[in-house]
């Protein structure tokens, strides 16, 4: 590991996000935003929906993060998420259809709807729009 850098994997069921040393990591957790850098306390944290921004210089890329957990330690940062994608991984139309589904359903007034299923896909949905800049 370089100096001054801490390694930082991102991993989900499907796929390794993302395996490298960085600078400095800004991560949502359920009780706030957590900045990372080298020599960080050991630190285990549930993550909330959130973007994550990995830092190295002046150059910053985001991933958008689905809840899990992360864990720091002596040897870096590894998150678990159930999902978690890159901008231009995403589908911008899609993005912006699953929104407004969902705002339809939460308004709705049918009792057969499920309000935190909606909620949470109202969630995902405008996640992926803030990380297209939407």
């Amino acid at each position: 590991m370089a100096e001054n850098k801490v390694r930082l994997r991102i991993v989900t069921p499907v796929r390794e996000l993302y395996d490298k040393d960085t600078e400095m990591v800004i991560m949502r957790s359920s009780i706030g935003d957590v900045g990372i850098l080298h020599g960080h306390q050991p630190l285990t944290t549930t993550l909330d929906y959130g973007l994550l921004r990995i830092i190295n210089g002046d150059e910053e890329i985001k991933a958008t993060v689905f809840g899990g957990f992360a864990s720091v330690d002596s040897r870096g940062i590894t998150i678990l998420s159930d999902a978690a994608e890159w901008p231009d991984e995403i589908d911008e139309k899609r993005a912006i259809a699953a929104k407004e589904r969902a705002e339809k359903r939460i308004k709705s007034n049918d009792e057969s709807v499920d309000i935190v299923r909606a909620e949470l896909a109202l969630r995902r949905a405008l996640l992926r729009l803030e990380a297209k800049g939407k």
